[in-house]
């Protein structure tokens, strides 16, 4: 249970500093609340229109194509790190070409994505 005491000692800590911060900041915060104190506020500027607008399916679709290619250097970065190693006991080549095939697929893809104008903003979809 010692080995314990150290991670139970700092999830205290943890939940104690969540609770009592908010609760000292709603304590001594002013509490004269205006029009303008309770606007959005825009880099200085007057908002305009709702909070609550609509987004284009297309900025959902950039964002899941940045996620499929951004976990592309997820896999490249134990890849890279065991090759060096691989080279030494021999299979550096055999995980060279695993790697290129992860890349042609995934080139392929972002080819395939490119001509059917999913990154083109201007695209009507």
């Amino acid at each position: 249970m010692n080995e314990y005491l150290p991670v139970l000692l700092m999830f205290a800590i943890a939940m104690g500093l969540a609770v009592v911060i908010p609760v000292i900041s709603w304590a001594l915060g002013p509490k004269k609340p205006t029009r303008s104190k309770l606007s959005v506020y825009e880099c200085g500027l007057n908002p305009v229109g709702s909070a609550r607008e609509r987004f284009s399916v297309k900025f959902y679709l950039i964002a899941i194509l940045f996620i499929v290619f951004d976990i592309e250097i997820v896999f490249l970065y134990p890849w890279a790190l065991y090759y060096k190693e691989a080279i030494a006991n021999g299979s550096g080549l055999y995980l060279f070409l695993v790697m290129g095939i992860f890349f042609a697929v995934l080139t392929l893809g972002l080819i395939f994505e490119w001509r059917k104008g999913a990154l083109d903003w201007n695209k009507k979809l």
